[in-house]
């Protein structure tokens, strides 16, 4: 006796497809090509979310850098200074204190790198 296995098949495909929703024209139709898509789309989402955390520390540098540099001072001598002096505020604190509050942001640096 031969067994079709058309319902498990056809659930197979729907769940894939429907993650394909929203892709550009055969990406979401055909199966096939919505499988490669999907497969291509969950190792990228894989990667990034690494990629994310890199990519805001850098954010973060490049902001302390900014406003170090408005104040006379280089990144990582208010890092050296910073850890010198047991101070342990991390970057993205860092980063959101030269945006939102530089009058803040301005007295630390002074404080940090007069007493070094």
């Amino acid at each position: 006796m031969r067994v079709k296995g058309g319902t498990v098949t056809r659930r197979r495909h729907k769940k894939i497809l429907r993650l394909a929703k929203g892709y550009y024209s055969a990406k979401r139709k055909l199966f096939r090509k919505a499988h490669e898509q999907v497969m291509k789309s969950l190792l990228y989402a894989y990667r990034d979310r690494r990629q994310r955390k890199r990519d805001f520390r850098r954010l973060w540098i490049t902001r302390i850098s900014a406003a170090c540099r408005a104040h006379g001072v280089r990144y990582h001598e208010f890092i050296h200074a910073l850890s010198e002096q047991g101070i342990t505020l991390n970057r993205k604190m860092l980063a959101e204190m030269a945006v939102r509050d530089p009058d803040a942001f301005a007295m630390l640096v002074q404080t940090v790198v007069r007493s070094s």
